[in-house]
């Protein structure tokens, strides 16, 4: 899928959407391992950017946005409109991120 043809909008500028196929999600839960937060907690130590979990979420984001692509995919939509993302905490430690959205077919104008 053209990464370019997913939007945070409810339109794409300069296509016109042909068919709605409905919502579409990716769903990530991710855990923190015991190094990841010793590590971390040296991080919090100085204070600033905690680049362990910053690596951890935005990895965890990409692949949510990933699994989103795909379900699009599999539902035969070339675009996705109005995408999100929300994070839960399921238990301490483990968090789900999902990312959604509409799954459109579109086309040029």
């Amino acid at each position: 899928m053209d990464t370019s043809l997913i939007t945070t909008a409810l339109e794409l500028p300069g296509y016109k959407i042909v068919r709605n196929l409905g919502v579409v999600r990716g769903i990530v839960v991710r855990s923190r391992s015991i190094f990841g937060t010793i590590g971390a907690g040296f991080q919090t130590l100085v204070g600033g950017d905690i680049t362990l979990y910053t690596d951890m979420c935005e990895k965890t984001r990409q692949d949510a946005f990933a699994r989103m692509c795909e379900h699009a995919q599999q539902h035969g939509a070339n675009a996705i409109i109005s995408m999100r993302y929300d994070a839960n905490e399921l238990m301490q430690g483990v968090t789900e991120v999902l990312a959604y959205g509409t799954a459109v077919v579109v086309e040029k104008l």
